[in-house]
């Protein structure tokens, strides 16, 4: 029992909690055929090494015995056990204690002796257990050195401080304001680093129910005080890097996959019915057959990977200047459209909305940039009779899966060949058309995705969390996507819907030119992800339409 309670992580004990056995004076209290010397002898050995178990632990009660001063009264109780015919005293149990004590009545099969150890409830400071456990919190002596050499009538005048970060591990300093908001932050940014160094980051965020805005213009502002540990991310770990190879690895097959999906036309007959009919019985097809048409489906499989490459380069490119550090990518695969995109963390903290919007619409607008590129060069190709030996046909069916991009297949290749029930277009079509429709979806205003940081930066969380709402909406109803909005969404989910991190300083207005580029992609982003419905389809003579 002693031995279980010692090697808990979770329990620590006081030495002054430590209860020697009971010593009786009589010799018919030992134990049958041991003198009272041998018996004696015994227990005093049995409470020496309880004592120093119980030595090691580090004590957090709620008296402030510990330490030094601990030790001391166990060596008096141990003293005091010592002293013959010296009875210890029983201490009254308060509530929420844990005592396996007997009382002094006998009871059959129950030993009269009292506990080796017992201990209280009330004696564990849980709030001290908490603090080991959870993040590290701000030092006081720093936040008072902080306030009386930062904070003053030049710079921020303080009013109070409440809780900061998501634990309350921080601090928030509430006050006014006595200048221009940018240079008082980097002012104190810069005081805050020749106080303490590099142990703590300051964030400029706005003021929790405030009542008004600033008289200077803008927002009122509070100042956030976090160790550098809580809120940095931490480094890519071996890990990271196996999985994200090994994400990369089956991205690279999922696209070759949509390169032979896109032969459908001359694939065996055995292998279409099989994959493509859901009342198809009997034993799977020889996949072997497959392999003359790898080679073919290269082309796309490369152009859809160098969508998704290019994409990320966008990121790293944007993030260079502004010394922002970015994680590896974890490409995402998928059967429809070769790749879900990647996930891509920031390594850094960002020092302003400026720097993550400018970030976060880097990648997209490289992928969306060579998508249409590849999309509208291979739709000439598509028109020109003299590459015709390298087209595929396609149902006409998928063009309606756009309403912009149908528009624009329906204007290059012209009505006759768009209203038929195959076209024949280019690889390059297929490559731009999934290129383009994933940087859609990366561009949907929700969560973590690049479209989600852009509007956290231009127009702040609470904005994020309407617009994500709505997104949600849309692509459960199936208005946005058509048949990839489930699965998207699922995909949202489980692994983009946590919104960003605050910048540092995370009050500075974007700009307005920024707002509006924002307002136009996710304008085209719409239009690009909604389906062409049948009457429309049929009268613009996008894809062959057998019903309404």
């Amino acid at each position: 029992m002693a031995a279980a309670l010692a090697s808990s992580p979770l329990v620590h004990l006081t030495a002054s909690r430590l209860r020697l056995p009971r010593l009786r004076a009589s010799v018919s209290s030992s134990a049958p055929g041991c003198s009272r010397g041998v018996c004696l002898g015994w227990r005093l050995a049995a409470g020496w090494r309880a004592g120093r178990r119980c030595e090691r632990l580090r004590c957090f009660s709620s008296d402030g015995g510990g330490g030094e001063e601990g030790e001391k009264r166990g060596e008096e109780e141990a003293s005091a056990a010592a002293a013959p015919g010296e009875e210890l005293g029983s201490e009254r149990s308060r509530s929420g204690s844990f005592s396996s004590s007997s009382s002094s009545a006998g009871t059959p099969g129950v030993s009269s002796e009292p506990p080796l150890l017992s201990f209280s409830v009330d004696n564990i400071d849980t709030v001290k257990l908490l603090e080991l456990l959870g993040p590290e919190k701000v030092d006081p002596a720093d936040v008072k050195a902080i306030k009386e050499k930062l904070f003053g009538y030049t710079t921020f005048w303080l009013t109070k401080e409440e809780p900061f970060g998501d634990l309350g591990e921080g601090v928030l300093f509430i006050g006014n304001l006595r200048g221009k908001r940018e240079e008082i932050f980097a002012k104190l940014q810069r005081q805050l680093r020749e106080l303490t160094g590099d142990k703590y980051n300051l964030f400029m965020v706005e003021e929790p129910n405030s009542e008004g805005d600033d008289p200077r213009g803008g927002p009122r502002v509070s100042f956030g005080l976090l160790r550098k540990e809580v809120s940095e991310p931490g480094p890519t770990t071996l890990w990271q890097y196996v999985i994200s190879l090994l994400l990369f690895l089956l991205t690279m097959f999922s696209c070759v996959e949509l390169g032979i999906a896109s032969k459908i036309s001359s694939l065996p007959p055995e292998i279409v019915s099989y994959f493509t009919d859901p009342n198809a019985t009997g034993p799977p097809p020889d996949l072997q057959l497959l392999l003359p048409f790898v080679e073919s489906a290269l082309p796309v499989a490369y152009g859809v990977l160098a969508i998704q490459i290019f994409h990320e380069i966008g990121h790293f490119l944007a993030a260079f200047p502004k010394n922002v550090k970015l994680g590896i990518p974890f490409f995402i695969p998928n059967f429809t459209l070769g790749t879900f995109g990647a996930i891509t963390q920031f390594k850094s903290i960002l020092p302003d909305k400026k720097t993550m919007f400018d970030i976060s619409m880097a990648g997209p607008v490289a992928g969306a940039a060579l998508s249409f590129s590849m999309f509208f060069v291979g739709l000439l190709l598509s028109s020109n009779p003299v590459g015709a030996n390298d087209l595929v046909e396609v149902p006409s069916h998928l063009f309606q899966g756009s309403l912009l991009l149908g528009l624009i297949s329906r204007a290059t290749l012209g009505y006759r060949a768009m209203h038929a029930a195959t076209v024949s277009i280019h690889p390059l079509v297929i490559a731009g058309w999934c290129g383009l429709t994933t940087t859609a979806f990366n561009m949907l205003p929700v969560g973590c995705l690049d479209g989600g940081r852009a509007l956290q930066g231009a127009f702040g969380k609470e904005a994020l969390f309407g617009f994500g709402l709505t997104t949600y909406s849309l692509l459960g109803l199936g208005v946005l996507g058509g048949p990839l909005s489930l699965p998207w969404g699922l995909y949202v989910l489980i692994c983009q819907r946590t919104p960003e991190k605050p910048c540092l300083n995370d009050v500075s207005d974007v700009g307005t030119w920024r707002r509006a580029a924002l307002i136009a992609s996710v304008f085209l982003v719409v239009l690009t992800l909604i389906p062409l419905w049948d009457e429309l389809a049929e009268e613009l003579g996008v894809g062959l339409v057998t019903s309404f």
